[in-house]
């Protein structure tokens, strides 16, 4: 039975009307029309889908709704401000961890997560973060890369 569920997505707070147990994924790109975040395999296996809830990145395509409510949510389109974009956007594009650019939202997601846990990671911390983002392209030196030059940007206080 449908209800109303109150999402906080990105800093904007939205209503709706869904099944309790409706993923996530499709509520974000479907009824909010936030596309970035990517469907990929369904079964929270690939990371495409990855958004960060309460601080933590997560699989939409296997977060019901109910399980979302009264948690901050942030998805790729929440992390550019004013048209610049986040640092780690910008060192994806810097370092060509972009090849074909399907995995790229759920892989900055899964970044931005640690990089808001630990700002200084070692490259293992980045390995083990990443893990579980699958990257059909092969570019996994370039986005390791990516997140440790944020890394670098965010301490010299980048914005």
């Amino acid at each position: 039975m449908a209800a109303e569920i109150e999402l906080r997505v990105n800093g904007v707070k939205h209503r709706v009307d869904a099944e309790p147990d409706r993923m996530l994924l499709g509520v974000l790109r479907d009824e909010l029309g936030l596309t970035g975040t990517k469907y990929g395999c369904g079964e929270g296996q690939c990371g495409a889908c990855t958004v960060v809830l309460g601080g933590r990145p997560v699989r939409s395509c296997r977060m019901a709704l109910a399980d979302c409510a009264d948690k901050p949510i942030t998805t790729i389109e929440g992390l550019e401000r004013d048209g610049k974009l986040h640092p780690l956007q910008q060192a994806f594009l810097d370092a060509g961890a972009l090849q074909c650019g399907y995995c790229t939202s759920g892989m900055i997601m899964s970044g931005y997560a640690l990089l808001a846990k630990r700002p200084s990671p070692t490259r293992q911390d980045i390995v083990q973060a990443m893990e579980g983002n699958v990257c059909r392209c092969g570019t996994y030196q370039r986005i390791l890369k990516a997140v440790a030059q944020a890394a670098d940007s965010l301490k010299a206080g980048a914005t």
